[in-house]
């Protein structure tokens, strides 16, 4: 009974593995694009996987290598338990609830899916990373053994953390709100890219020894703890190094456990698609927000409010705003603690801010045609286009002044305050001109599916439309820059900079009243054609 059951699971196993094969292979047969793309991307991580291996083993016998390796297993195993929350999508096997009506137990199911998930490429780029460290550190062949055991463990943590959380979440993930997990991902990588720049630069100036107190610490949390026991060997400690595997090795009994929990939870238990509940059932009313009361009366309102309400619900709107609101933050703020920064780059975050502009009427895709029926004259067009405006500056203004006044505190510039705000406002009035003419003379469809922000075939259209507009709006600022930098050389020209404020904050509001004055006339008679455009997505 004992060795049909052991041949049942290998089956389940490998039948789960080969559904992962089949998964990956038939989605690469959808398209050549997206085939294009795979391989593509799998060419740049196993590049990088090598470079990383290879600037690994070049640190072995370096001062505090430990120290480093240990850290980068602990930052790849956070990787690991957060990316199922920011990217559901990204690994259909880690749905379990597509095999509730499959007859399988837990055990055999968890040990299948588990050796489907060491299937793919970051699998590969994790296990290129844990090999290089403990080729860093390793010293004489009782380490070396010791490796091989921590690396097998670390992988198989990194694994099942990741498939515990994702079974611990799944309800959620799969739900609208859960998707929208998805949209924290472009200010993770933001916050994460600063914080690495940041610390590599901290690093480069002050040595590897910064890490040892993290290090010291990390070295008894698994997975780090797996690679910790490598150095603990080298050092002749082998009662040390023999607790940190039985840590990992206890931190990989007790993830399984609670990922075979909550997989019995979700293959036994009804969830909300099955059960017909009254607050489901019921029809809520919901009144108007308090946000619609203190909004202007009439079309510009409606508009207004339409626009906020897509930023807030929207998840590849709202994906985009996070985008932008956290880089046009942290590219000023960390340049100006690193000291290599100006008060200038303050203006970064009215340009982040004012890409949102751009392509207005693909934003709305379909439902822009509840839009298109609204407008039958220019003016129409232009009092659309204003709510619009309105809208963004309802947020861009207070953030862009936050950032410019956090970046002047930080640099002690408080002289250079006015000029740096006038930029700032008269870049986001050239963005709000150029974004409203590009929106109706090159409009591209945003898919709502997948990861995309351009439809196929239009990739030529947002270049066209960002980048130029970025560029024209540019050139619209050059007067301001201008005068900006004859009172900053011209003697005595100090003592007027406070002047920049108000004739960049004038300069700007002209700027955008034109460009929507000049863009109504071609958003009422390009109509059909901005339609056609937007809907294809």
């Amino acid at each position: 009974m004992a060795g049909r059951r052991g041949a049942m699971s290998g089956n389940v196993t490998g039948i789960v593995v080969r559904l992962k094969l089949s998964l990956l292979r038939n989605g690469l047969r959808q398209s050549g694009g997206r085939r294009a793309a795979y391989i593509a991307s799998a060419v740049v991580v196993l590049l990088f996987a090598v470079l990383q291996l290879l600037g690994l083993i070049m640190l072995r016998g370096t001062a505090h290598a430990d120290s480093l390796v240990v850290l980068l297993v602990a930052v790849l195993a956070l990787g690991w338990a957060v990316m199922p929350l920011f990217f559901p999508g990204g690994d259909e096997t880690l749905d379990p609830t597509r095999l509730v009506m499959l007859p399988l137990r837990p055990r055999p199911l968890v040990r299948a899916l588990l050796a489907a998930s060491l299937v793919g490429i970051g699998p590969l780029f994790t296990l290129c990373l844990f090999t290089g460290s403990v080729i860093a550190i390793a010293r004489g062949g009782a380490a070396y053994a010791v490796g091989v055991i921590g690396v097998v463990l670390a992988l198989l943590v990194c694994v099942a953390l990741a498939r515990a959380v994702a079974a611990a979440n799944i309800r959620l993930l799969s739900s609208r709100k859960g998707r929208d997990l998805a949209v924290l991902s472009g200010l993770v990588i933001a916050i994460g890219a600063q914080v690495v720049n940041f610390g590599a630069q901290q690093l480069g100036s002050s040595g590897l020894d910064r890490l040892d107190p993290a290090a010291d610490v990390l070295r008894w949390v698994p997975p780090a703890s797996a690679i910790g026991a490598v150095e603990s060997v080298s050092q002749g400690s082998y009662g040390t190094g023999a607790l940190q595997l039985a840590l990992s090795a206890g931190a990989l009994v007790a993830l399984i456990a609670v990922w075979s929990r909550h997989l019995t939870r979700l293959m036994t238990s009804p969830d909300g698609s099955t059960l017909q509940t009254a607050t489901t059932a019921a029809v809520r009313e919901r009144s108007s927000t308090g946000l619609a009361r203190l909004l202007p009366a009439g079309r510009t309102g409606t508009v207004m409010e339409r626009s906020l309400r897509y930023v807030w619900r929207d998840p590849k709107t709202k994906a985009a705003w996070v985008t932008s609101l956290a880089i046009g933050l942290l590219v000023p703020l960390f340049n100006a603690m690193q000291g290599t920064g100006s008060i200038y780059f303050a203006c970064f975050a009215a340009g982040m801010l004012g890409i949102q502009m751009y392509n207005q009427f693909g934003q709305d895709t379909s439902a822009f045609c509840m839009v298109a029926m609204t407008i039958s004259s220019p003016r129409d067009a232009y009092v659309e286009l204003r709510g619009r405006a309105l809208a963004l500056l309802l947020i861009t203004l207070p953030y862009a002044t936050l950032v410019t006044v956090l970046t002047t505190a930080l640099l002690g510039d408080w002289p250079r305050l006015p000029e740096a705000l006038g930029l700032s406002f008269a870049l986001l009035g050239a963005m709000l001109a150029t974004g409203a003419w590009t929106s109706a003379r090159f409009p591209y469809s945003i898919p709502q599916e997948g990861y995309k922000n351009v439809a196929p075939g239009q990739a030529g259209l947002a270049w066209i439309s960002i980048f130029g507009g970025m560029i024209a709006a540019a050139l619209l600022c050059a007067p301001v820059i201008a005068v900006t930098i004859w009172l900053n050389v011209a003697e005595g020209g100090g003592t007027w900079t406070w002047l920049l404020l108000p004739v960049g904050a004038a300069y700007g509001a002209v700027l955008t009243l034109l460009g929507l004055r000049l863009a109504a006339p071609r958003t009422a008679g390009r109509l059909p054609e901005i339609l056609t455009a937007v809907s294809k997505g």
